[in-house]
C-alpha cells in the first residue's frame, strides 16, 4: 500500500499547472518560500549538500535549494506537478535539481543515509500515516545530517485560521485544500520523531497578517509550524 491518498493527488493534479503563477492558489507557498529557505539554510547550511525534498510538488522549495547550491532531489507521488517542476527547471535553467516520482518509503529501502538534508513541508497533513513519512524521512538522512518537516497544528484556532479563514473568507486557498482531523499537534510530531531516532534542534511559528498581507517566523506555533531534527551521528 502507499501511503497516499488519490483523493489528494488528483486534487494537486488538477491544479499544477499554476503553480509557478505567483498569483495563483499556490500564491502562499511562493510567499513562504523564502522564510522557510532562510531558515533551512541558516541551520543546515545548504550549499553542496545532498538534499532530498519529499512531496515537492512543483518544486518552489526544491529549486530555491538548489539555487543555494544544494545538490537536490525533489519526490512527489503526482505525476503533473512533477512535469510542472522539471520543466520549471528547464526553463529557468536551474542547475542541480532532478526530480522522481517515488515514495518516500520506497526511497529509504532503496537509498538509506544518503542525504545530509531532507525536507518535508506541508505535506504530512495530507498523508494517510504521517509516521510512516517520518520514519522514512530519519532513515533517508545521513547521521549528523538535518531533517525539516513544516505542517499545521491541531487546535481550534488553527480550524478558524487555516480553514475557515484561509479557505472561505480570504479565499487564499482553495476550498477542501485541508483536512482538520489530518493537522498534527507539535507534541505528536515530536513524538514521532523521537521515536524515529531523531533529536528536536528547533521550532519556529508560521504567522500571516492579513492587514499587510505578510507571513513571517515567530514563536506562535498555534497554526503553521516548522521543526527542524538532527540524526545523531552514529557512536
Amino acid at each position: 500500500m502507499i501511503n497516499a491518498d488519490p483523493q489528494e493527488l488528483a486534487k494537486f493534479g488538477e491544479l499544477a499547472h499554476r503553480w509557478w503563477d505567483p498569483e495563483s492558489e499556490f500564491k502562499p507557498l511562493h510567499q513562504i518560500n523564502p522564510l522557510r529557505l532562510n531558515w533551512i539554510d541558516q541551520l543546515a547550511v545548504l550549499s553542496g549538500k545532498q538534499v532530498l525534498d519529499v512531496g515537492c510538488g512543483g518544486g518552489i522549495l526544491a529549486d530555491s535549494m538548489a539555487r543555494r547550491g544544494a545538490v537536490v532531489l525533489g519526490i512527489d507521488l503526482s505525476t503533473k506537478p512533477l512535469r510542472v517542476a522539471e520543466l520549471h527547471a528547464l526553463e529557468a535553467q536551474t542547475q542541480g535539481v532532478r526530480y522522481r516520482e517515488v515514495a518516500v518509503e520506497a526511497l529509504a529501502a532503496e537509498q538509506p543515509a544518503s542525504f545530509d538534508v531532507v525536507t518535508c513541508m506541508e505535506m504530512l497533513e495530507h498523508v494517510p500515516d504521517p509516521g510512516s513519512v517520518v520514519r522514512a524521512c530519519a532513515t533517508l538522512v545521513r547521521p549528523g545530517g538535518w531533517v525539516f518537516f513544516s505542517t499545521l497544528n491541531r487546535n481550534l484556532k488553527s480550524f478558524m485560521l487555516a480553514i475557515v479563514g484561509a479557505e472561505y473568507l480570504l479565499r487564499m486557498l482553495p476550498k477542501g485544500t485541508h483536512e482538520y482531523q489530518k493537522f498534527l499537534r507539535p507534541s505528536e510530531l515530536a513524538e514521532a520523531c523521537r521515536g524515529a531516532g531523531l533529536e528536536i534542534v528547533a521550532m519556529r511559528g508560521l504567522g500571516y497578517n492579513p492587514l499587510t498581507q505578510t507571513y513571517s517566523l515567530g514563536a506562535d506555533t498555534d497554526v503553521n509550524y516548522l521543526m527542524a531534527c538532527q540524526r545523531p551521528t552514529d557512536v
